[in-house]
């Protein structure tokens, strides 16, 4: 195994530890089905994706099939408008029903399908739809970033928001820049890719944990009478 390919390994790893250990976290700790199955489908595809790296599988394998479908499934409305939602838990106390959870995911579902393989039937215009659906998800990640900062987590502000300028780093470059001494398989992309999802899960965790913990004080200063200044 080169330096290349293990580093890429580790990277999977990385994201696939915190996509699992965290999508737990989120719904046997906060309810949040949302983003727990959203992390665990996005450790999933890390798992098919390592393992379809180690053995090299080509690209007629069903592995690649089950790769391009949760790629798409997460760039369209995984970790767009799913990401959102379950966010909008802390910053706008929104409690979506079950319906709107399973409706989610079957959306996510069928722009997986529709999306499987637009880089060779779609081309151009899916390659800018998941650049568009990204730059609105970062423009909500910019507030709660902000949100963070006026409650007083300003560490998990800065965090949160060298995450989120790193993930749109990634979403920017993904269909259109080829690194200088790059393989087909674009390992050195995925290299940093990988690195920076897993990043963005465990950072997000951890600053809905603070804010669910901001709002239990709030919600608690409010029974005794003694509640703060909205942020």
């Amino acid at each position: 195994m080169s330096i290349k390919e293990l580093l890429f390994a580790v990277a999977d790893i990385w994201m696939i530890a915190v996509g699992f250990t965290y999508g737990i976290k989120f719904i046997r700790n906060y309810k949040n089905y949302l983003l727990g199955i959203e992390w665990i489908i996005v450790a999933t595809s890390g798992t098919n994706f390592l393992i379809y790296g180690l053995v090299k599988a080509g690209h007629d394998s069903p592995m690649y099939t089950a790769a391009a479908f949760l790629d798409a499934f997460s760039r369209s409305v995984g970790i767009t408008l799913i990401l959102v939602l379950g966010l909008m838990k802390v910053t706008h106390r929104y409690k979506p029903s079950v319906a709107v959870d399973i409706g989610a995911f079957a959306l996510a579902a069928v722009a997986g399908f529709l999306l499987l393989g637009y880089q060779h039937h779609i081309g151009t215009p899916a390659k800018i739809f998941f650049i568009a659906v990204n730059v609105l998800t970062t423009i909500f990640l910019i507030y709660f970033v902000k949100r963070l900062w006026d409650i007083g987590e300003p560490g998990h502000a800065l965090w949160a928001a060298v995450a989120t300028a790193c993930g749109f780093v990634i979403a920017s470059t993904y269909d259109f820049v080829h690194i200088p001494g790059d393989d087909a398989e674009h390992t050195i992309f995925y290299i940093f890719a990988l690195s920076t999802w897993g990043l963005q899960m465990f950072t997000y965790y951890r600053a809905y944990r603070a804010f669910d913990a901001y709002n239990k004080r709030v919600d608690a200063q409010a029974v005794s009478g003694n509640a703060p200044a909205a942020a």
